[in-house]
């Protein structure tokens, strides 16, 4: 009961944005979903810095500036909290990759979606991995995500593919091990299929650990 609950808590969200976005053109929707981006990084006083700084910070952002990179290829906004245990996926490797992740609309600052809730504490999205060159495709195990379960399709969201080449994803071995842990805000364009279709940033915090 409790996980038809969450599920349809996510998808009453979507619909009642998209029922708004009827009387509105796409460039209108767009504008509105700036705002609301710039209204939020404002009210978490978040610190934009510049690829450029990013890379002269060896691509670290400085969690006690509150810093988050401004990746200008897709407009996402990038914080990495924790580059995590392991090394990075190689050349040509597919790997299981494990996600832990809180979803949140950006228009309103609301939870809208996780998987670290005792509801679905068996849960941890399991997703398949493919790095070409620096590019990566990756694709929800059906009957292992809750993203898939809310919102249908097993395509990960690209946005959700922007830490890959700065993180290391592994397992936990000894003492001190940590895994990868990202905060993102993610432009329509580079979210679920839902959020691009009814134009909804949504802002994450997702762990990424290595699968077996």
């Amino acid at each position: 009961m409790k996980k038809t609950f969450y599920v349809l808590f996510a998808l009453m969200a979507a619909l009642t944005v998209a029922s708004c976005n009827d009387y509105e053109t796409y460039a209108e929707q767009r504008e509105k979903e700036d705002k609301a981006i710039s209204q939020f990084i404002s009210n978490r006083g978040i610190k934009v810095i510049s690829e450029e700084e990013f890379r002269n910070q060896n691509y670290t952002t400085d969690v006690s500036k509150n810093e988050y990179v401004l990746i200008n290829s897709s407009g996402v906004y990038m914080q990495i909290v924790r580059k995590g245990c392991g090394s990075p996926l190689a050349n040509g490797e597919t790997a299981t990759v494990l996600a832990r992740f809180k979803e949140r609309n950006v228009f309103a600052d609301t939870l809208t979606l996780t998987n670290q809730v005792l509801t679905f504490s068996s849960v941890v999205d399991k997703m398949t991995v493919t790095r070409t060159s620096d590019s990566y495709t990756a694709s929800f195990i059906q009957g292992e995500s809750v993203m898939v379960l809310a919102y249908t399709y097993t395509d990960v969201p690209a946005g959700w593919l922007t830490p890959f080449n700065y993180i290391n994803i592994g397992r936990w071995e000894k003492e001190g091990d940590e895994t990868a842990k990202v905060n993102l805000i993610v432009p329509s364009a580079q979210g679920t299929q839902n959020a691009v279709q009814n134009v909804i940033p949504y802002f994450y915090e997702i762990t990424y650990e290595k699968g077996i």
